[in-house]
């Protein structure tokens, strides 16, 4: 199994370690190309505005990061074309395999980006153009690769022209029309070939020659050669799911052990089996497994003294016994009481999230699940999806409630945080005051919840509109509380307003703390979305087009959470309806 993506930061460790083998591959393989160019690779990616044609590096790596084919791409916008530069594999390329699924990654790009299609040069298949007669059946094999997508050699030009007398391997000029069935007319392939030329070849060709190549351009529309080895895009490999579009899942492997029994509930681990019935049919998921953190990413948001009390209690509660909070004080800073059950109550909101021996390991391994998939978010991976339970957005810095005992997702965006801005979104039906306490006072997370008004929703005393921050943190905290009956054209609305106030915001990445306790019938829940309505709402989310990390929240209605959740992720990989319904 194998992912394709885009490198858009060459500074992060994965991206620079992956930079630097398609650098040495393209040194082995084109001996004698310009090292300058080799080298500045990095700096093209870096800075696209200030070179005449903008790198697109698409690499396809494994789970553990190890290349295994790459293509570069040059984007011309001001002409209007994209050029693929070169395609490499571990093998010969293969329909089937990570040549195919590079070459459509490289079509869908291109597509995306619009203007007159694709092009790209490949030497010649007959022996009497090459230098050596037996390298034209290397150079067929490719040909006959590209056929079978639709794209074939522009014939009629001078495009092969030698440079000098009797100079052979010179190029076709291959066009692949990225099955759009427009003709390509003569006056476009000349500016484009100008581009070319002078762009590319700068320091070969003359002007003279650049002018004799273009004057040949006369046939309109150009004429591709007639197809030699029987294929056509019909017959391109089915369709694979790769990049932008893939997603990284980290899943709680240990979620189960913390299984209350107690009647009502809800939070139980049929839960995950639920959703992952529903989103691993998809083929949109990358499966990652979780690595171990350093509790010292937890009490970087929570306080110190919490953790150590959640760990210690968790550690001395007997096998199968839990302890609820029952006592409250008035929040204050009196001392916390030394029995373990009576000082439940001042770390905890509520009288219903229980402490037993396997809290701590579970709520431990989600943190440890969301840093993972924070960290494939780093990598490059555009999105990921820490499906964990506990949840955590009920978690504040010091007290635990709402069937949360850590923050994971605040854990993860403070992480984050050493890399840009980061903007959290909280989709549960319950206000994100986890979110809201532990980032009140900062500037550099932008924290934002749509949810149940607090005048009836969970946990009533959190969620306001006035509730904006406070200190450096003043204006970026946002609350969009709605009434009890909402549906999916009212939701959407919020949405908007929120996503527009992120885009303002200008963050590096983006966490959604997802809670699925919107749907229609949801237990703790009174509004009606739909399965399209949730669709609707990743699509839109995607249209941010930033690094997002989705975090399991909420969501506890069993029969249709994986419905649910699939169709969120399928509208955020861009997957069936693209268009959310008007409102």
């Amino acid at each position: 199994m194998f992912r394709i993506r885009q490198i858009a930061d060459p500074s992060l460790p994965l991206n620079r370690r992956e930079i630097e083998e398609v650098q040495r591959i393209l040194q082995e393989r084109l001996p004698g190309i310009d090292a300058a160019e080799i080298d500045g690779l990095p700096d093209r990616l870096r800075d696209p505005v200030g070179h005449r044609m903008r790198a697109i590096l698409l690499v396809a790596d494994d789970v553990r990061g190890h290349l295994l084919g790459f293509a570069l791409l040059s984007h011309v916008p001001d002409v209007g074309f994209c050029l693929l530069d070169y395609i490499a594999t571990g093998s010969r390329l293969s329909g089937g395999g990570v040549g195919g699924a590079l070459y459509k990654r490289v079509r869908d790009v291109a597509r995306r980006l619009g203007g007159s299609g694709l092009f790209f040069e490949c030497l010649p298949d007959s022996p009497a153009d090459c230098s050596d007669p037996a390298l034209a059946r290397g150079n067929a094999a490719r040909l006959r690769f590209y056929e079978r997508f639709g794209a074939r050699p522009i014939v009629g030009t001078g495009y092969e022209t030698p440079l000098s007398p009797g100079q052979k391997d010179m190029p076709h000029l291959v066009y692949d029309d990225l099955d759009s069935g427009k003709p390509l007319r003569a006056r476009k392939l000349k500016a484009i070939v100008k581009a070319i030329l002078e762009r590319k070849y700068g320091d070969l060709c003359s002007p003279e020659y650049n002018q004799r190549v273009l004057d040949s351009i006369k046939t309109d529309p150009v004429v591709l050669r007639a197809p030699k080895y029987g294929g056509n895009a019909k017959t391109a490999p089915a369709r694979v799911v790769t990049g932008d579009s893939l997603i990284a899942l980290v899943v709680n492997d240990r979620h189960d052990i913390h299984h209350v029994r107690e009647r009502g509930y809800v939070e139980s681990p049929v839960r995950v089996k639920s959703i992952l019935d529903g989103i691993l049919p998809t083929g949109l998921f990358w499966t990652m497994p979780p690595r171990e953190f350093a509790e010292s990413h937890i009490t970087a948001v929570h306080d110190r003294g919490f953790v150590e009390y959640l760990k210690r209690v968790c550690a001395t509660v007997p096998s199968g016994k839990s302890v609820y909070p029952y006592v409250f004080p008035i929040r204050n800073h009196t001392r916390p009481p030394k029995d373990h059950a009576y000082a439940a109550g001042y770390y905890c909101i509520d009288t219903f999230t229980p402490l037993n021996k396997n809290a701590w390991l579970a709520a431990k391994r989600a943190v440890d699940c969301t840093l993972t998939a924070a960290h494939a978010v780093l990598g490059g991976q555009r999105f990921a999806y820490a499906l964990v339970r506990p949840p955590g957005h009920h978690a504040e810095s010091r007290v635990f409630g709402g069937f949360c005992y850590f923050c994971n997702a605040a854990v993860a965006a403070h992480a984050l945080s050493a890399h840009g801005r980061v903007a959290i979104l909280d989709l549960d039906y319950h206000h994100g005051n986890g979110q809201q306490e532990i980032f009140y006072r900062r500037a550099d997370v932008f924290t934002v919840s749509i949810h149940g008004h607090p005048r009836f929703a969970y946990p009533f005393f959190t969620g306001f509109p006035e509730e904006t921050g406070e200190g450096e943190g003043e204006g970026f905290n946002l609350n969009l509380p709605m009434p009890e009956k909402v549906d999916g054209d009212a939701y959407r609305r919020a949405l908007r307003s929120a996503l527009s106030r992120i885009k303002a915001f200008q963050p590096s990445h983006l966490v959604v703390s997802l809670g699925l306790d919107t749907a229609k019938g949801d237990p703790t829940g009174t509004w009606s979305l739909s399965t399209k309505d949730l669709h609707a709402n990743g699509t839109m989310i995607a249209a941010l087009e930033l690094p997002t990390l989705v975090v399991q929240e909420g969501g506890y209605r069993t029969s249709s959470l994986g419905s649910n959740a699939a169709a969120f992720f399928l509208g955020l990989a861009g997957v069936g309806n693209a268009t959310a319904p008007k409102t």
